[in-house]
């Protein structure tokens, strides 16, 4: 018979592998999904994600705005589909961070204001009021929401020890009279909620989502070739394509048939053109993927890279944009959210971009 006092012990396994390693891996472990991330929030970067959410509605409404009054009245996030805003058709976010789940009694409070603010005038009662948790509604809560009758049951029966003395800082408000006959008739299906994966699909159409949760940018679209015709956006940097071929040429070049003697020089305008558009398109894609002004440092970052270049000595202005637009296809751009999709086309064009706004000139004086 073994000895219960001595303890046994058995060797532990060797690990398994739970997939293929990857120097990212090594580097940055392993990557959160977005649902995990908003777990371990603190209540200030849940307010920052939701205000860069906020932006994925704008599209929605004819405004989007935070309230920012004394007393929240039950509004996080408003967006308004008409010029009356609050007085018209709106709806309501209302966007708390909590650690646990969001139960009824937080909610019947938020209720409860809504209840109170639209009785006295303060605003119109919203189309729809959302609320949004970063661990979502309580199954009890979602129960309620779906029961606008129980909703009403809850909040009605609750009043006295949630609602009466926290809706406003000045006073208590009883659930009494004619705002009781109010409340009675409120239409309660208004109230709903947004779970944190719909709001992360949301926040997914901003330009704020890969910067957050990573995984990458998406595949840039196509560049639109050129059009045949310069536009007048890109009419500086290509009167300073002239300006370097007529120096290069000792020539006076204001136009693309005067290169027709050339072939070099027609191939090479053509080019700068195409890179011109391709930093364009680069532009475009970075506004919706990126936050704002992400671009215009990348477009810093090579005009630091190229400067003394153009500032240096050069045979000529044609030389001198040759020497500037190699420079920057070879420059190591290091940290830029916009890296993985930048390509030696897009830091070519940057230049000309540069000199569409005179940053960058070809021909010195």
């Amino acid at each position: 018979m073994p000895d219960l006092t001595t303890p046994t012990f058995t060797d532990l396994p060797d690990p398994k592998p739970t997939g293929s390693a990857t120097a990212h891996h090594v580097t940055y472990g392993k990557l959160m999904i977005p649902q995990q991330q908003i777990l371990t929030y603190s209540s200030d970067e849940w307010e920052r994600f939701i205000e860069e959410w906020a932006d994925s509605q704008k599209s929605s409404y004819k405004r989007v705005a935070r309230f920012s009054g004394p007393d929240d009245m039950g509004i996080d996030v408003a967006g308004f589909t008409d010029e009356k805003e609050i007085y018209g058709v709106w709806d309501n976010f209302q966007c708390k961070h909590y650690k646990d789940p969001l139960g009824p009694s937080k909610a019947a409070l938020e209720v409860g204001k809504i209840l109170y603010h639209s009785y006295q005038d303060h605003f119109a009662i919203p189309r729809k009021s959302y609320f949004i948790a970063p661990k979502d509604c309580s199954i009890a809560l979602k129960k309620l929401l779906g029961d606008p009758i129980q909703l009403k049951k809850y909040v009605f029966n609750n009043w006295d020890n949630i609602c009466a003395e926290k809706i406003t800082s000045t006073a208590k408000v009883e659930l009494v009279d004619d705002f009781k006959d109010y409340a009675e008739k409120f239409d309660y299906s208004i109230f709903t909620s947004k779970s944190t994966l719909e709001i992360i699909g949301e926040h997914r159409k901003t330009a704020w989502f890969a910067v957050r949760f990573g995984g990458g940018l998406p595949e840039r679209p196509k560049v639109i070739p050129p059009p045949d015709e310069v536009q007048i956006s890109e009419s500086r940097y290509v009167e300073q394509l002239f300006e370097a071929y007529s120096d290069h040429k000792k020539a006076s070049l204001k136009q693309a048939s005067d290169l027709s003697a050339w072939q070099e020089l027609t191939d090479h305008y053509n080019r700068q053109r195409e890179l011109f558009f391709n930093a364009e398109a680069l532009r475009n894609f970075a506004r919706d993927k990126v936050p704002p002004g992400t671009f215009d440092e990348l477009q810093n970052e090579i005009f630091h890279g190229v400067i003394d270049i153009e500032a240096g000595f050069h045979a000529d202005a044609l030389i001198r944009l040759n020497a500037v637009t190699f420079a920057a296809a070879n420059l190591p751009l290091t940290s830029n959210p916009l890296i993985s999709a930048v390509t030696i086309q897009d830091k070519k064009g940057v230049c000309h971009q540069l000199a569409n706004v005179n940053r960058l000139i070809w021909k010195k004086p």
